[in-house]
């Protein structure tokens, strides 16, 4: 199957209203899967993907073209089963930490009137006010893009790391550590610095899988280790927010089988 076909193919399928808005990432899964049924030339594949991103996967698996575009493809795979896992966390995990202040401020609009509360304190000044500057970027783009500031969009607005980063100290102890109530059925030896741990392995995990780096290796050596580590992480962290949203997570997880294609390499 050519190129154009492939592009075709996906303009099918958006005019057959399956995919209602233009979105990079489903372009990206969408060729993956054709590229599983076709073979590409490796010369034309290590010049669009890059010869020093190729060759990691090239010197993991004796220098065998074959078995690199293999390794790539599955890679590629175990990133894409991760896409509804690490979505899912990150929304749950976002509305329990604004509920949680919603309740601790009386203030539903928090993370509004809030930059210029705890986000403005002076001891924040080492992590260059952070949270604030977040804050007055979510405002400005969203005032040039439909003038309306709300409480919800701001929030929406915001990356994953600004709510991780509500657990590290200097934030932590600025809202009296009232954050830690979203993990209400936690152990009682899991602390703030277990929490943060966790959710900054999440966090860097998710940034390889959002920003396209491999994460099929453990320094040179091919290992998936890191991955189901993650996941036990994420499932961890759901059930210490809400048992019950595990089982709906689990209707869309498919990373351990597609973590066992490796053993058809």
């Amino acid at each position: 199957m050519r190129g154009s076909n492939l592009s075709l193919n996906y303009v099918s399928i958006k005019e057959r209203g399956l995919i209602k808005h233009y979105d990079t990432k489903i372009v990206h899964l969408f060729l993956l899967n054709k590229l599983n049924s076709i073979k590409v030339n490796y010369r034309k594949l290590e010049f669009y993907l890059s010869k020093p991103r190729l060759d990691r996967f090239l010197f993991a698996t004796g220098h065998s073209k074959t078995r690199a575009q293999k390794l790539y493809r599955i890679n590629l795979r175990v990133a894409q089963s991760f896409y509804p896992i690490l979505n899912l966390i990150e929304i749950f995990f976002r509305n329990a930490i604004n509920y949680n202040l919603s309740s601790h401020f009386d203030n539903p609009n928090w993370i509004i009137t809030e930059k210029n509360g705890f986000m403005s304190h002076p001891t924040l000044k080492s992590s260059r006010f952070f949270l604030k500057n977040s804050v007055v970027k979510a405002e400005k783009s969203i005032r040039k893009r439909d003038g309306i500031i709300t409480s919800g969009k701001v929030i929406a607005e915001q990356s994953f790391g600004f709510w991780t980063s509500l657990f590290d100290t200097h934030h932590y102890k600025l809202i009296s550590g009232v954050v830690i109530q979203c993990f209400p059925s936690k152990p009682a030896h899991v602390n703030r610095k277990a929490l943060n741990h966790k959710l900054n392995r999440v966090r860097e995990f998710r940034n390889r899988v959002y920003h396209n780096e491999p994460i099929c290796f453990k320094r040179n050596e091919i290992d998936f280790t890191r991955a189901s580590e993650i996941k036990s992480d994420i499932y961890d962290l759901l059930n210490w927010i809400d048992a019950d949203l595990t089982d709906f997570v689990k209707y869309f997880d498919g990373i351990d089988a597609k973590i066992k294609m490796i053993n058809s390499l």
